[in-house]
């Protein structure tokens, strides 16, 4: 049997996971410290340039805050602006006695082996709290780094949007350019009280030998939005990440969007769940995925509780490989009259009539086909610093060539 076909074959059950399960004894838990740098001046210029394709700056300038964690270090963490804390975790739990009672809230510590391993051997991880009525117009800047190869991060992250506040929070997950393999688990935690707004734009930059365990969940609170991007454009060796989003107060809102691309030898188990749980409650999860020879399976699941809430679940991914493969799971599920709920999934192949529109008009086949590709994973990100902004087009114009 084919290797695709055998992937295939084990996707027939939507509740089997993408990715080996992973013996956590191979990972190296030896290393991983470093000292704070106030000032960046340990990254070399080969890091900071690959650094800047996970979105990450370097700099303090034009951030709200900024934390970085190399392996199991807090390298550099700051906040700039009145209303804002930005912290290493373990600290953060030292000065407030009342944070573990936001901690193994929304994400069971016994959910897998993943979270147990996170809870017994913490390395750090952030909190971040925007205070009531904070509106803060900068973005804050997070970084989770691999820098020892064949290491194994575990890391516990905490936000709270305060009622009224408003927050964007740009996270880089990458690794050092010489490092090639290891796991990275990230466990978090949102909360979005009453009235707040919290947008959360995650990039992945890993490598072809790095394996990766987000644990997500978030609470929306009455007037509350959450919005969430994802961004995974290069080469990576599995993930598995299925966020749990409860909408607990009327009006609140979700919308998660994602956009991903297979390599060959990639297998991504990713998608989210929106739980509606409060009436005019509206949520919105939108993937759109490419398959250049690796797997995917997309999953997505709303669940309405109560009358007078509205989803839409879409699913959109395209084959450039006899190698690749897509599987797109959607569920919906009401459990009272009056709820609406709509899904939209689709799966196909560049069409051959939409090459020959373009070369039709002077384009070659290679660059018709990059145009399409291009247009089809492009998305808009609101609030992105231009730098960041340019490295997102320049991934995706990049990802279109040679096909």
């Amino acid at each position: 049997m084919s290797e695709v076909k055998e992937r295939a074959e084990r996707s027939k059950d939507k509740k089997a996971a993408l990715g080996s399960d992973l013996d956590l004894q191979a990972f190296s838990r030896q290393g991983g410290e470093w000292e704070y740098d106030p000032d960046y001046q340990s990254f070399s210029p080969e890091e900071r340039q690959h650094l800047l394709r996970a979105g990450i700056e370097l700099t303090d300038l034009e951030h709200a805050g900024t934390f970085l964690q190399a392996d199991r270090g807090v390298v550099h963490c700051k906040a700039s602006q009145p209303g804002l804390e930005v912290l290493p975790i373990t600290e953060a739990m030292n000065r407030y006695g009342w944070l573990s009672e936001h901690l193994w809230r929304l994400v069971a510590v016994d959910a897998d082996k993943y979270t147990a391993r996170t809870e017994l051997a913490l390395d750090n991880g952030y909190f971040i709290r925007a205070l009531a009525g904070a509106q803060v117009p900068r973005p804050v800047e997070t970084c989770l780094y691999l820098r020892t190869d064949g290491f194994a991060q575990h890391v516990h992250n905490v936000v709270i949007v305060e009622p009224g506040a408003s927050l964007h929070i740009i996270t880089g997950c990458t690794t050092h350019p010489q490092v090639r393999s290891g796991l990275h688990i990230g466990v978090s935690e949102f909360y979005v009280r009453a009235g707040g707004q919290l947008t959360f734009t995650m990039i992945h930059n890993w490598a072809e030998d790095i394996h990766v365990r987000p644990r997500t969940g978030v609470l929306v609170e009455e007037g509350g939005r959450y919005l969430s991007n994802y961004l995974l454009l290069r080469p990576v060796k599995t993930v598995q990440m299925y966020p749990t989003v409860r909408l607990v107060g009327p009006e609140a809102m979700a919308r998660l969007h994602s956009v991903l691309v297979a390599h060959p030898g990639t297998e991504l188990d990713v998608g989210g769940r929106v739980i509606l749980e409060a009436p005019h409650t509206r949520a919105e999860v939108i993937a759109r995925t490419l398959s250049m020879g690796g797997a995917c399976m997309s999953r997505g699941h709303l669940l309405g509780l109560v009358p007078q809430v509205k989803a839409h679940l879409e699913c959109r991914g395209l084959i450039l490989s006899p190698q690749g493969l897509i599987y797109a799971v959607p569920e919906l599920e009401g459990r009272v009259a009056g709820v609406e709920l709509s899904h939209e999934a689709a799966v196909g192949k560049i069409a051959a009539e939409e090459v020959e529109y373009l070369m039709a008009r002077g384009l070659d086949e290679e660059e018709a086909v990059s145009t399409i590709v291009r247009g089809f994973l492009s998305v808009k990100i609101e609030g992105l610093p231009p730098a960041l902004e340019e490295e997102v087009g320049k991934t995706i114009r990049e990802t279109g060539k040679g096909l």
